[in-house]
């Protein structure tokens, strides 16, 4: 089989979207209120000096970036929140806890780099486990755009409510932007006995339409993987035929296994979690390919996943 490798970039990166899309909601709506730790600051300057009583840069302080985003919301307004990934969860967690969660207020936290987007910077700057960590918590709706002309619709319904919501960018993604907000949608539909189901989440979706070339296997699409579209993928599996289903997510591995297990807990089933490696450190910094090679998480490793399990 020859493997055809999508592009590895879009045309826009999702941070730009995000940057104009809140620049935008911070001069429509008066509610809505960005806090900064010195990441991106450069790129609010103009709002900033238009709105300098909601735009706030509290500098390389995330765990007060965090409580006072909480405090904003106990005063009725919707904080933006953003930084990268491990400062915007992993560093303030006890903040996400305490100060969003058990207050119950709501906030859109807004992250960069993904598992490994900026692998020249280290592991500092690496959090694959963002989801995972989320997922001890509850209330959190988690958005995974695998192309930037899906960030502005979810980036707007999160502003629009009050809720804890999550919205993880890349800078790599899709060739085209998916329908959002529709739950799991089916891209390529496999035969009446297909070997089962792939679940593409976010930016994985090229890649495993790339993998699957020539495989009966239908492929459903996922950008909102919180919370999980149970019902969907039930949906899914009926029409597939057989209920053996493989998720590939850009974060740690098996993160939505108990989801998919929880989905289909009156079906006989088998999955597979494809995803960043729980077993496998690396600690050289490399590229993103170099990484996406390490966790089988490029075309051709996906593929020979693909061929294992379902081939079992």
């Amino acid at each position: 089989m020859t493997l055809t490798v999508p592009p590895t970039v879009t045309s826009q990166e999702m941070r730009e979207v995000f940057i104009t899309t809140v620049t935008e909601a911070l001069d429509a709506d008066p509610r809505v209120a960005l806090v900064l730790a010195d990441i991106s600051a450069d790129r609010f300057t103009a709002v900033a000096a238009r709105h300098p009583d909601r735009v706030i840069n509290v500098g390389i302080r995330e765990q007060l970036m965090i409580g006072v985003a909480g405090g904003l919301a106990l005063t009725g307004l919707r904080p933006v929140v953003h930084t990268y990934t491990p400062f915007l969860l992993e560093r303030p967690f006890e903040q996400v806890k305490l100060d969003l969660g058990h207050q119950d207020v709501g906030a859109v936290l807004v992250s960069i780099g993904g598992s490994y987007d900026a692998p020249e910077a280290g592991r500092t700057h690496m959090a694959p486990g963002d989801v995972a960590l989320l997922d001890t918590l509850p209330g959190w709706t988690v958005h995974v755009p695998g192309h930037q002309d899906e960030v502005p619709d979810l980036l707007r319904s999160a502003l629009a409510s009050d809720e804890r919501v999550y919205l993880r960018l890349s800078s790599r993604g899709n060739a085209a932007a998916r329908p959002v907000g529709q739950g799991m949608v089916v891209v390529r539909a496999g035969s009446a006995r297909s070997l089962g189901v792939v679940v593409a989440v976010g930016p994985m979706l090229d890649r495993v339409l790339a993998a699957t070339e020539g495989v009966d296997v239908t492929v459903a699409y996922l950008a909102t993987v919180r919370p999980f579209d149970r019902a969907g993928l039930n949906r899914i599996v009926a029409a597939a035929g057989r209920a053996d289903v493989m998720v590939v997510e850009p974060y740690l591995a098996g993160t939505s296994a108990p989801e998919v297990a929880v989905a289909l807990e009156d079906r006989r089933h088998r999955q597979r979690s494809l995803g960043v490696s729980r077993e496998t450190e690396v600690r050289a910094y490399g590229t993103t390919a170099d990484h996406d090679r390490l966790h089988g998480l490029d075309v051709p490793g996906i593929a020979a996943a693909v061929r294992s399990f379902f081939a079992a």
